[in-house]
């Protein structure tokens, strides 16, 4: 099992691992790590009217459903006896009432695959207290084999498994180290209904060892990991050129500078993470040319470079600079002082922005790149944090940060002397949402911000922040609900979205209140070696340095190279 990125507060610790604790939790599942970096050089963010016609400026304030839009509940099926505290009800299929579900569908399920799953609570029981009925929103993955491995859910093996004769049912345990001490949850989900090829609708139980928290029934909606109907490889001229695999880690994201790609990556036990140098001056046959792991610091999230200074964000030592005047051996040069624990960089100009979550964002002058001078912290929210700053951008003097749980924030950064804050964007569901990442360009005249979240149903939200203090949202972008997008990449009005199972996403933005699909590229195959069935897994990070080629990063393929629309 990996560890909880730094960026994810207390709150969120309990919520991602157990579910059934408090119903405001999004999703249950443990991110392998989120290497949000703010979009590439200079070129590539919004430039002044990006947006050419139809769009004229104009457009109309939406209401804001939250991440997963309410729809009730996913299926008929019911739990035949919500008031029974016995566990080994949640272990067996007969303690389902399936008499409303379809046997016919469920037997045309392929007893294999990576599957995301949504659940929604709707019941809570727990000894000597009212059973309550409330919605809660949770999460869970699981992964069926078909040549003899372990099955899992969430990560353990399961303890139940009947998917034959027109039945789907999965039961798992998982035991948890938590502020409440060790906490064994077991979940089981019955299959009801099969609405459309690789998606599966039924009801759900969830009993915790923990009398605090008692048992969960619900329903559920599962989507086998596979591409959409229909879908290839790719579409929109995004062709395959080459890809690379790295031996570190998990990889999480990369610069492109000087013919080289930098790819750093995360602890994946174990494998320990670091940096990895391809040479990618044939872009058909990227070389791995050298591998980096500093002792006791290999958990690397961020990348970018500027001039001869390669900026890494480390997790467990704060901002590391390498010389890379030769590109294809970066020579450590020093760690900058104060900082202890970095997530994400960006390079503007001739600043630096190095987040820390829980404190702030670090402001350094890299005018001599090699030799950062801190100028400034910036703290967006009065209040403090809760796991942010995860990530910020950077655009005509503001400072648009993505403060993981507290919000979407802009500061005024033209005088750093006098930094204010500006406005927020709170999310209906901001207990639950994350304010992950955003690009921010100006089109027909407006300043608008493409934000994005994580965890399931995160998608792409389009603000209007000409106005800070009062952001309107204008448009939105979804994909499956079941799934997480990860970074964007703004390049005149084409926006570039890593949305992790779903690949690589690009959207004409244009008219920015209706974002259009224009071009995609899926990463994501769950024969991958080394692929795992985390919510965070495929495409975290893209990179667009204008040499005609677009840069990739996957969590299990590494360095990936398509052709440039």
């Amino acid at each position: 099992m990996k560890t909880l990125p730094r960026s994810v507060g207390a709150w969120r610790y309990l919520c991602v691992l157990l579910p059934s604790l408090l119903s405001a939790c999004a999703d249950s599942s443990s991110p392998s790590g989120d290497a949000g970096s703010p979009p590439g050089p200079q070129d590539d963010a919004g430039t002044p009217d990006a947006g050419p016609p139809p769009w004229d400026g104009t457009s109309t304030p939406l209401e804001d459903l939250g991440d997963l839009v309410e729809a009730g509940r996913h299926d008929a099926c019911q739990f035949v006896n919500p008031e029974s505290l016995d566990p080994l009800l949640c272990e067996s299929l007969t303690a389902f009432d399936l008499s409303s579900c379809s046997a016919d569908e469920l037997s045309g399920v392929e007893g294999q695959g990576i599957f995301q799953v949504n659940l929604r609570g709707e019941m809570r029981v727990r000894p000597n207290r009212p059973t309550a009925t409330t919605t809660s929103r949770s999460a869970v993955s699981f992964r069926l084999r078909a040549d003899g491995t372990p099955d899992e859910l969430n990560g353990q093996p399961l303890i139940a498994r009947v998917t034959e004769g027109g039945a789907f049912f999965v039961a798992g345990r998982r035991t948890n180290s938590t502020p409440l001490g060790d906490i064994t949850t077991t979940t089981a989900l019955a299959g009801c209904h099969v609405p459309a090829p690789g998606v599966i609708t039924g009801c759900y139980v969830s009993c915790s060892s923990d009398a605090r928290i008692g048992k969960t029934l619900g329903t559920f909606v599962a989507h086998r990991m596979t591409w959409a109907a229909g879908e290839g490889e790719s579409s929109g001229g995004l062709s395959f050129v080459s890809e690379a695999a790295t031996p570190l880690g998990l990889p999480v994201d990369l610069f492109v500078a000087k013919e080289h790609a930098y790819v750093v990556s995360l602890n994946d036990s174990p494998r320990v993470g670091g940096l990895s140098v391809f040479d990618v001056t044939n872009r058909r046959n990227p070389i791995l040319k050298k591998t980096v792991s500093l002792p006791a610091d290999t958990g690397w999230n961020g990348v970018w470079a500027k001039d001869d200074a390669l900026y890494i964000a480390s997790d467990g030592s704060g901002l590391v600079i390498f010389d890379i005047s030769d590109p294809a051996n970066p020579a450590f040069v020093r760690r900058a002082e104060g900082l202890y624990t970095v997530h994400t960089v960006l390079v503007d100009g001739d600043r630096l922005y190095a987040n820390s979550p829980g404190t702030g964002t670090y402001v350094y002058d890299v005018s001599k790149p090699l030799e950062p001078t801190l100028l400034q912290i910036v703290t967006p929210t009065p209040g403090g944090f809760s796991g942010g700053p995860h990530d910020v951008f950077a655009y005509q003097g503001r400072l648009y940060v993505s403060n993981a749980e507290s919000g979407y924030s802009i500061m005024d950064l033209t005088d750093l002397n006098d930094v204010r804050h500006l406005g927020d964007y709170l999310r209906p569901d901001m207990l639950s949402g994350y304010a992950h990442h955003s690009a921010v360009g100006t089109f027909g005249g407006r300043t608008i911000a493409f934000e994005g979240g994580e965890f399931h149903g995160s998608h792409v939200r389009v603000l209007d922040v000409t106005d800070p203090a009062n952001i309107t949202l204008i448009g939105t972008h979804r994909m499956r609900s079941t799934v997480s997008m990860h970074n964007l990449l703004l390049r005149g009005h084409l926006l570039y979205v890593a949305w992790y199972h779903e690949g690589l996403r690009v959207l004409d933005v244009s008219n920015p209140t209706q974002p259009k699909q224009v071009a995609h590229f899926n990463t994501f195959r769950e024969t991958d070696p080394g692929r795992e069935h985390s919510v965070f897994e495929g495409a975290f990070g893209v990179r667009i340095p204008g040499d005609g080629y677009v840069y990739l990063v996957d969590s299990a393929r590494g360095l990936i190279i398509v052709n440039e629309l």
